[in-house]
């Protein structure tokens, strides 16, 4: 192995464990807005995740898959964050 990819399979292992932190506080939360912060960080983490794997098998594709991750994450937060604040995701 190359040694810029063991740096990345580093930073890598090291964003997977702060990953398992945030789903510490996902499930534990003493919030549900604390709880929505959480799981918008993890899916954060997870798109970073994605291109340092992408990065260390030399796959291209994975950016591609990360791009569309981080939009649906996205969606995901807006759509999340609407309903917990009006009890409603469409409004007639």
């Amino acid at each position: 192995m190359l040694p810029m990819q063991e740096v990345f399979l580093a930073i890598g292992m090291t964003i997977a464990c702060t990953i398992l932190l945030s789903l510490y506080r996902a499930v534990l939360g003493p919030g549900v807005f604390n709880r929505a912060a959480a799981v918008n960080v993890i899916g954060t983490k997870v798109v970073v995740l994605l291109v340092i794997v992408g990065y260390i098998f030399e796959r291209p594709m994975f950016v591609d898959i990360a791009i569309a991750y981080a939009a649906l994450n996205f969606i995901g937060t807006l759509l999340m964050s609407k309903y917990l604040e009006r009890g409603e995701v469409c409004s007639p």
